[in-house]
């Protein structure tokens, strides 16, 4: 899933994917069974610590410059913005305690909420929210570190209370761009250490990196939501491989972790299973400034040979959703339905198509691929056989995380590849990928007039059932373009300890600790 800050940006790691709107919410009450091992349910008798499986490591700690959904997986935990990302997708009041909007809906008036401090001791100040908007901007010399804000004309801290930030012109998706995806508030005081040693307002605070090994957090004990967090201690353990992770569970070793669909039987009689919409693109992509990647037909002929339905079955066991564009039903009234039927599996209209391209007798190419999921080797190795019927012989590649998102995600150096773009309580973020100009996270290298317009369109559009249309529209041109081959939003199946109650879901990749706790 990715964004550079953006993202994936969001760098040197995730991209991606880094990480979905109105997804299911996760919680899990269930009370421990009698009988049952001990390993899954036993409370812990001292300070209350947590150990969760992730696939990798975080790109960057510093959350201006991650990208990659498994990145902000973890780090969101440490940082905040202006405003809070819930569940469903909608936004709350953060570290902005209230805000005004003018009526030509260009200057934004935030009240800064007082009595919050950084994990450093030091209180959160409006000079603190002046100091991340400039560096995300690059003003003052600084180097520009996301786009989100060229529309913005102006910010300035009047008062001790007061942050006014003034717009160029109207931006429907503006108060999407002040949550810590995009905007975690730093520290003025930790200027150049953001990345080894990250401060944050956020539940929890940086205790220790180990590259290759994990990432520990510590309860923030002066966190300003009263109570929270119940936690005392948070690690995130990297291991890339499925099936290792599922007996790290089963062992008592971590006490979190994604679970694969053909292993869920022999896991949810001792743990709690918890499916969560992923709200994310599962795709199989190309460099359109690559030949033969650049003809439409092509990439057309390939949508039609590459069968969705046994990626489906193989990799998940069912628990996805067919897509036919960049967009998850779990978006509600901005989906498209329909779209995930417009190249149906067909091999022989995929020779057809392959050969008024000019390549009748087919074509071989290299699919460039990260190692840090296995679900990434096993789409392309059932790629690579689709497309053999076809007469394109695929070579696939197998890199290291950091690797892939060098050259494919930022390099650009690729010929085709797998990814799953991660989800974002925005519409307009999730589709924003395509936009011709952002550079930072159109790795497709992707190009349509009619889309910038369109993407350009919306943001100045006040009326969401207008807003609809548009971003429907957007959806309908990147599947005529078979920009990418759209396979599916799979389901993510956590397996917990079944005394662990307070998980929950968002429509983007984060483990939220906040309120997370054993029984």
């Amino acid at each position: 899933m990715f964004k550079r800050k953006y993202w994936l940006v969001l760098a040197l790691l995730f991209v991606m994917f880094i990480i979905s709107a109105c997804s299911e919410e996760g919680t899990e009450t269930n009370t421990e069974n009698e009988g049952e091992k001990e390993t899954a349910t036993a409370t812990p008798a001292g300070p209350q610590e947590i150990r969760v499986r992730v696939n990798d490591d975080p790109d960057f700690l510093d959350p201006h410059r991650a990208t990659a959904s498994l990145s902000f997986q973890q780090i969101l935990n440490m940082f905040e913005g202006l405003f809070l990302p819930q569940p469903d997708g909608s936004l709350t009041e953060g570290l902005a305690e209230s805000y005004e909007v003018s009526e030509d809906g260009l200057t934004y008036t935030f009240k800064i909420r007082q009595g919050v401090k950084f994990h450093n001791g030091d209180p959160l100040t409006t000079d603190d929210v002046v100091y991340t908007f400039e560096r995300l901007m690059g003003l003052n010399g600084g180097e520009k570190l996301s786009k989100n804000f060229d529309n913005v004309a102006s910010i300035d801290a009047p008062d001790a209370t007061t942050f006014v930030m003034t717009l160029k012109e109207p931006n429907s998706n503006f108060l999407y761009s002040l949550t810590a995806l995009q905007s975690a508030i730093l520290p003025k005081s930790n200027d150049g250490k953001h990345n080894e040693n990250p401060i944050g307002t956020g539940p929890f605070a940086f205790a220790k990196y180990s590259p290759g090994t994990n990432l520990e957090l510590k309860k923030n004990e002066e966190y300003w939501q009263e109570g929270l967090p119940y936690l005392d201690k948070v690690t995130f353990v990297y291991q890339s491989d499925d099936q290792a992770a599922v007996m790290n569970l089963l062992a008592g070793e971590v006490d979190l972790t994604g679970v694969p669909g053909h292993r869920v039987a022999e896991v949810e009689g001792s743990f709690n299973i918890s499916h969560q919409n992923n709200n994310s693109s599962l795709i199989i992509t190309f460099n359109e400034e690559k030949e033969p990647f650049n003809n439409l037909k092509v990439r057309q002929a390939i949508n039609m040979a590459i069968s969705k339905q046994d990626i489906i079955d193989s990799i998940f066991s069912g628990y996805a959703t067919p897509q036919g564009s960049n967009m998850s039903p779990a978006m509600g009234d901005y989906y498209l339905d329909g779209l995930q039927d417009v190249y149906s599996f067909d091999v022989e209209k995929a020779k057809k198509l392959l050969a008024e391209a000019g390549y009748p007798d087919g074509f071989k190419t290299k699919i460039t691929v990260s190692s840090h999921n296995d679900m990434y080797p096993n789409i392309a190795q059932i790629a690579v056989e689709n497309l053999k019927q076809i007469g394109i012989d695929v070579e696939i590649e197998t890199v290291e995380w950091g690797i892939w998102l060098e050259r494919v995600y930022f390099g650009r150096d690729y010929e085709m590849t797998t990814i799953d773009l991660t989800g974002r309580p925005s519409a307009y973020e999730i589709l924003n990928d395509y936009i011709s100009t952002n550079d930072n996270e159109n790795f497709f290298r992707f190009k349509n007039d009619e889309y910038d317009q369109v993407m350009a369109d919306v943001l100045k559009e006040t009326d969401r059932e207008k807003q609809i249309e548009y971003y429907q529209r957007a959806q309908e041109i990147l599947t005529e373009q078979a920009t990418a081959v759209y396979i599916a939003d799979y389901e993510i199946l956590w397996g917990s300890k079944k005394n662990i109650t307070g998980l929950k879901s968002y429509p983007f990749w984060f483990h939220d600790m906040k309120e997370v706790k054993f029984n």
